[in-house]
């Protein structure tokens, strides 16, 4: 049974920097791609970045603002998230698929075809 945890999301003041992880178990998980999504109150959910062998990929809101990294040995992705704003504001998803990173942004109809969710941890960035 896969399983996707995310921890570190909580409120921060605008400016401020978070860290996001998400562990995973249950897959192979050198060889998914792993990725961010998030969803703010009354939005749709939306890619924020990926990750894999083949390299990364990030939405241009968040690009130069946060990073993603991995650690195959410990099963886990990171999202450090950097010079946060208010508009960052959203629960954030952990996804794993096998898709490129690329392909995790290509648009809203991804979201219905990524393999594994995690359950999300809320950001709450204040101004």
């Amino acid at each position: 049974q896969v399983q996707l945890v995310e921890s570190g999301g909580g409120l921060v003041q605008a400016g401020g920097s978070l860290r996001l992880s998400c562990a995973a178990s249950g897959l192979t998980f050198s060889t998914y791609t792993m990725g961010w999504f998030r969803q703010a109150p009354g939005k749709e959910r939306e890619f924020v970045a990926a990750i894999s062998w083949i390299g990364d990929s990030y939405v241009d809101s968040v690009r130069g603002r946060f990073i993603i990294a991995r650690d195959n040995a410990e099963n886990t992705v990171y999202l450090q998230m950097n010079s946060l704003k208010p508009e960052d504001t959203a629960v954030y998803y952990c996804a794993g698929d096998r898709k490129s990173p690329t392909n995790f942004n290509s648009g809203g109809a991804i979201v219905k075809s990524i393999e594994y969710w995690g359950k999300g941890t809320l950001v709450t960035v204040s101004s």
